[in-house]
């Protein structure tokens, strides 16, 4: 055997050599600096700053590592739209409109008066310069949101405010541009605002219409996965097209999947685990390449061009901050989070730096280029991007922690106490996949785990063994891409009704989840089982659930809810389940019922906001002609009552038929409360109560933080 001994050479150039360094690099950081808690994607940061060019020149910042940085950043930037909550956006867009004005502003004013006054620089200049620092970029989000705080008001303030401040400060680069090139005029303008508007309702009208009929049509998970890629490259470059920065494509890419990707889906954690474990790591890497610490020896200019800079741009984003937290009243932590995450330059600034050092403006008397932003800017602004991410690292982290734990000290009271156990009964391998999927939709946050039985007749033979064993595998899978274990239950038995039975008394279920057969509906054995069976538990919410489309390409469901629900014993817990579905998916939720019912819905809304409608109706007739109106791609929810129940009326036992003739094409989910509360309820409460009420509501709220 002859063995073949390559002689290396600095930088690197080996692909499998490459990478096999970078993956190491990867792997390594995080496990050393969490010993000392530090953040792991500074020490990624520096790691590219040692490795790259600027270093000990381990690795050349080539077209690899810069095709799969830019993914990263383009990650960030999508992770940041898609996990977005649009209900909480829309709650306090203003709030985020107020803090984009604070952070552009304040950092643009003191850069401009940097630039102009100290050193020197001409208007146009200064003005390009001033928008360095007006940007920021949500490098950390990723680790915010790992802490489960994404939905918390500073986050969502932070992530909506940085669409607007990046946009502007790309406005302000591109009209620099133009002007330093003599191109601005009533036409540069026009163009401009006409090509924002196209690229602006292609991605947010057109994407959603392609993604819901590929997620409708396209069940393999590997095709959906790369189709979301796909999406996010497509957005950037429309974005380019259009005259803006490709980051502002990625995140109106995950502003347009936000409803499409449901947060606690298999799929969002794929999305989430091959950006947080390859793509994000080699942006911050790539980042680290660009730093070169000799630019700052050899030259003070250099450092006091930086100093300016980390002046203007991380004491303005300080004072925004806290204006921002004086004028919404918001705690110290999260008046010091907004602070850490908009604290950040890197991608807006990168790119503004990049492109006006390129721009030459004319020549000096020994004939070399002026350009609109030299030398000592760029490499300032590399010193900016290490510093910047530094602080916004530390702070944001020490910030968020506190946030998260004061959220987990705070859920101490009410529902958010009780035990849930949700089962599901697979019995047909072609409904699984949603019935899992309902699953997740519904479940709390702080529920990682769901049951799932499989009743096989107890003479079954052996391929019917296998059979079961089958599903409740595939089933297992499907939840364990989400994160989730579920524990799969075998039970043989004569009666499939009696088998559930009895697994509801081992596991102390609190809520069952039936699947219907498609194209089948009600059949004449399953309604007997569900009066003669499944309703015969009283101390479990049943889910009846019809599905014939993917959860996600649900727009909206019609949620109608008879009289009196909100005396039914379950009533709270079951539309907590509703809830969850709405939270969870993004879909918008219309409420049908009486006035009184709608107004409590409409308190809790209040402190956990959905996207959701309310509306009156005075009696039966009128519900059916309102479901009559449902129109493709969406859902109906009714909740029901059994006899002895406030809400039960004697037409409930005509639905079944009804959903059958008149709704085979849509998903469909009929809900049956609890008549007799659970053991494993905390505290019995009178219903009635208006302070019960507001107390389910805090519960509710607590539950989704």
């Amino acid at each position: 055997m002859l063995l073949s001994i390559h002689h290396i050479s600095l930088p690197i150039e080996d692909p499998l050599l490459k990478f096999l360094i970078e993956i190491i690099i990867i792997l390594c950081i995080p496990l050393l600096l969490n010993k000392i808690k530090v953040p792991h994607l500074l020490g990624l940061i520096i790691a590219g700053a040692i490795i790259g060019p600027n270093g000990f020149g381990v690795l050349s910042r080539d077209s690899s590592v810069v095709v799969t940085g830019t993914t990263g950043l383009l990650y960030i930037m999508f992770l940041a739209g898609l996990e977005i909550d649009m209900a909480d956006f829309k709650k306090n867009k203003w709030k985020s409109i107020i803090f984009s004005l604070f952070t552009f502003a304040v950092p643009f004013i003191l850069g401009l008066l940097g630039g102009y006054y100290i050193l020197g620089f001409s208007i146009l200049t200064s003005i390009l310069f001033a928008s360095l620092f007006s940007s920021h970029t949500l490098i950390v989000y990723p680790m915010v949101s790992s802490l489960g705080i994404a939905k918390n008001l500073s986050v969502n303030i932070t992530v909506g405010g940085t669409m607007i401040t990046d946009v502007l400060s790309l406005l302000v680069l591109a009209a620099i541009v133009g002007m330093s090139q003599g191109e601005v005029g009533t036409a540069f303008w026009v163009k401009l605002s006409v090509s924002m508007i196209v690229f602006t309702l292609i991605v947010l009208l057109v994407f959603p219409i392609i993604a819901r009929w590929f997620f409708k049509n396209v069940e393999d998970k590997i095709s959906q996965y790369l189709f979301v890629i796909v999406m996010i490259y497509l957005a950037a470059l429309l974005a380019e097209i259009a005259g803006i920065e490709s980051i502002i494509g990625a995140f109106f890419a995950g502003l347009a999947l936000n409803k499409l990707i449901p947060h606690t889906s298999s799929l969002m954690n794929r999305v989430e685990f091959v950006g947080n474990a390859i793509f994000i790591p080699f942006f911050l890497i790539s980042v680290g390449m660009l730093i070169d610490f000799n630019a700052f020896i050899q030259s003070w200019e250099t450092l006091w061009v930086a100093a300016i800079m980390l002046v203007a741009s991380i004491g303005g984003k300080y004072v925004a901050a806290m204006l921002t937290k004086k004028t919404f009243k918001l705690t110290n932590d999260e008046g010091q989070l907004i602070f850490g995450m908009s604290s950040a330059s890197a991608a807006a600034t990168l790119a503004s730096v990049m492109v006006g050092y390129n721009i030459i403006i004319g020549e000096n008397d020994a004939g070399e280029p002026i350009r609109l932003l030299n030398e000592h800017v760029l490499n300032g602004s590399i010193l900016l991007i290490l510093v910047s991410c530094t602080i916004s690292s530390f702070v944001s982290m020490a910030s968020a922690q506190r946030i998260a734990q004061a959220d987990k000290d705070n859920t101490v009271s009410g529902n958010s106490e009780e035990k849930e156990n949700i089962l599901l009964a697979v019995n047909h391998e072609e409904t699984l996949e949603k019935m899992v999927n309902l699953g997740l939709l519904v479940k709390t946050a702080t529920n990682k785990e769901l049951y799932a039985v499989n009743v096989i007749n107890e003479d079954a033979n052996e391929s019917s063994v296998k059979n079961a064993e089958k599903i409740l595998d595939t089933a297992v899978k499907a939840a364990s891409a989400a994160d989730v274990v579920l524990h799969p239950i075998t039970r043989h038995d004569n009666d499939t009704a009696g088998g559930i039975s009895n697994v509801i008394k081992e596991k102390e279920i609190t809520d069952l989840i039936v699947g219907l057969e498609g194209g089948k509906g009600f059949s004449a054995s399953f309604v007997y089982n569900l009066y003669n069976g499944y309703l015969k538990n009283k101390s479990i919410n049943l889910m009846v659930y019809h599905a014939v489309q993917p959860a996600a390409t649900i727009k909206r469901y019609l949620v109608f809810i008879p009289a009196d629900a909100e005396m039914d014993p379950g009533f709270f817990h079951s539309m907590l389940r509703i809830w969850n579905i709405g939270r969870n998916s993004g879909a918008k939720m219309s409420f049908f019922g009486k006035e009184k019912t709608l107004n409590i819905l409409k308190r809790i809304a209040k402190k956990a906001p959905i996207e959701a409608t309310f509306e009156v109706l005075v009696n039966w007739q009128l519900a059916e002609q309102t479901a009559f109106s449902i129109e493709e791609n969406e859902g109906l929810i009714i909740m029901m009552g059994d006899k002895g129940m406030h809400s039960y009326f004697p037409q409930m036992r005509d639905i079944p038929d009804l959903l059958n003739q008149k709704f085979n094409d849509n998903n469909y989910m009929l809900i049956y409360p609890f008549s007799i509360m659970p053991t494993n309820h905390t505290e019995k409460r009178s219903v009635s109560s208006h302070d019960d009420f507001a107390e389910i509501g805090k519960a509710i709220r607590n539950i989704f933080k």
